[in-house]
């Protein structure tokens, strides 16, 4: 089963928004065929172990599939992997996790089960669920993963008054930091940081080959359509807009330049109109968004702590002090400790001379 996590892993930043899956068929106490979840539309990873294993001439009846996911039981892009190992001869199947798709949740184990193959479940199952993470809260809730990235100095200032950033982490960051970019659905960030810093927000300082296999779409929360035509993020296309005011000439301006415009009504009682977040989460959900990245300044960041998007906080702390400088989140101030957020580490470890601490609320 780790083996078939290892072959689940080779597949990130191809396969959403289905799920990354490995497969490794085992007879006779030998592995005869593995392969893992192809690009969209291609086969899924039980079809893959099965034709390596007719590539290499061996016979699968009797064999046993070792697979990271419940075998899919429907008919979507390709037919149900299910019906391939039935069809295949396989006597018995390990899964380390049941499939949250209620397309598949358990039909998948049962059409096994009726043709006869033997069905075990639950070997793995925290590491093959963090494998998927996305794509479980989306089938869950309706929405992505949100993971909220920050680069500050210890004293957690994330640039100085004067707004230089540049760099506080070092480069074996900057790149931890584009592998998180590319393994990402989309990227989120604000208008507040499209005007100060003119990010473009693509993937870079990866391999070359994950760059071209994919780049996040860019989404922009940007209540009043400010954002600059000329602006770095739109030039390479894949950006979208949502927005909470008709601005009819700007509209028109940024449609021409290939931007999605998404209208979402405030329903807040502030003077200026707000995008509301959480339907902006419910919006990306629909649109199978299994794993939201999020780079943008304080205000938009700590608004979307305070409004219960965020699941974790990707923090990058550089071994510098500021002294004063610019915060990591805008939020209100409190009058108890015992009223603060408590997170968890989920994990922690050095990036060059940057300690790279992942962190959860449960």
């Amino acid at each position: 089963m780790r083996q078939a996590l290892e072959l689940a892993s080779r597949a990130t930043m191809a396969t959403s928004p289905n799920p990354k899956v490995g497969c490794v068929l085992v007879k006779d106490g030998e592995v005869i065929g593995q392969g893992w979840t192809q690009p969209v539309g291609q086969a899924h990873a039980e079809v893959m172990a099965l034709r390596d294993a007719a590539a290499q001439g061996h016979r699968v009846q009797g064999a046993t599939a070792y697979v990271t996911l419940e075998p899919c039981s429907h008919f979507g892009r390709t037919p149900p992997c299910a019906n391939a190992l039935i069809d295949a001869g396989l006597v018995r199947v390990v899964a380390a996790i049941e499939d949250a798709n209620p397309q598949v949740a358990g039909r998948g184990f049962a059409m096994l089960r009726d043709a006869g193959i033997a069905v075990e479940y639950g070997l793995l199952a925290s590491e093959a669920r963090e494998m998927n993470i996305g794509f479980f809260k989306r089938m869950e809730t309706g929405r992505p993963w949100v993971r909220l990235k920050m680069a500050a100095s210890l004293d957690g200032f994330t640039a100085l008054p004067n707004g230089q950033s540049q760099w506080i982490t070092d480069a074996s960051a900057r790149e931890d930091g584009h592998r998180w970019r590319a393994r990402a659905d989309a990227i989120l960030t604000g208008i507040g940081t499209v005007l100060a810093d003119d990010p473009q927000l693509t993937v870079r300082l990866v391999d070359v080959t994950a760059i071209s296999a994919h780049q996040p779409r860019k989404i922009i929360a940007d209540s009043q359509l400010a954002t600059p035509v000329s602006a770095k993020i739109l030039q390479n296309g894949g950006v979208t807009i949502f927005h909470s005011t008709s601005q009819m000439e700007r509209e028109k301006n940024l449609q021409s330049a290939g931007v999605d415009l998404r209208f979402l009504p405030d329903h807040s009682s502030t003077k200026n109109p707000q995008v509301d977040l959480l339907e902006l989460m419910n919006v990306l959900g629909r649109d199978q968004v299994n794993e939201l990245h999020v780079e943008a300044g304080a205000k938009l960041s700590g608004a979307l702590l305070q409004a219960g998007c965020v699941d974790e906080l990707l923090l990058y702390l550089a071994p510098k002090l500021l002294g004063q400088g610019r915060p990591m989140f805008t939020l209100p101030a409190l009058q108890k400790i015992d009223e603060a957020d408590s997170l968890k580490v989920h994990e922690m470890r050095q990036i060059g001379e940057t300690i790279r601490v992942l962190l959860r609320w449960s």
